[in-house]
Order: C-alpha cells, then sequence, then structure tokens
C-alpha cells in the first residue's frame, strides 16, 4: 500500500537538521524500497525547512510508524508531528519518475 506521510519539524531547529542531515540521507539510502521519495517543505525554495513528505510503500499504517521511528530526524528530536495517510492514487498503473 502506498502512503503519504508528513512531518512538520520544531520551530527554530535548523541547527539540528543540519547536524543530522548526512545520517539521515543515508537512512533514506538505506530504505529507499520502502521510502520511495522524500523531501522537505518550504514556504519558498530559498527559506528554512518546516518539515517533511514522503511517498511509502509499506504493508500498512502500523509499518509506517514503526519505519519512520528509526530515522535519525526522529530519533534526535527534530519532528514535532507526523501524519500518515492511504494514498489512493488516481491513475494506479501510471509510473512517473520525479
Amino acid at each position: 500500500m502506498l502512503f503519504i506521510v508528513q512531518f512538520v519539524d520544531h520551530p527554530q531547529q535548523q541547527a539540528l537538521r543540519q547536524s543530522q542531515m548526512a545520517a539521515h540521507l543515508q537512512w533514506l539510502n538505506e530504505h529507499q524500497e520502502t521510502v520511495l521519495q522524500a523531501g522537505s517543505l518550504r514556504e519558498r525554495v530559498d527559506a528554512p525547512a518546516l518539515g517533511g513528505l514522503w511517498i511509502v510503500d509499506a504493508a500498512d499504517k502500523e509499518a509506517v510508524l514503526n519505519l519512520l521511528q528509526t530515522d535519525p530526524f526522529w530519533i534526535h528530536g527534530l519532528r514535532a508531528s507526523v501524519e500518515v495517510l492511504h494514498w489512493s492514487k488516481a491513475f494506479e498503473g501510471r509510473k512517473v519518475l520525479i
């Protein structure tokens, strides 16, 4: 199943984000078969990140929640909140490179 995972980061935590970025990117690379896409969310392209968004392929919501708790950003307390939603694609068979 596909899920959208949206994170909101704690305000004023850019230093924590930067200190854990390499570990976070390595973690994402290690989980690329499950976390299909990931990226930060910003008000403007040059603004600090406010959070992040993932597209995840997992068996169920519990698997997504268990997985995200192993991410260095989560472990070190960057994330203020998370929302995990099942995603029903409008065109199920359509594959798109982003």
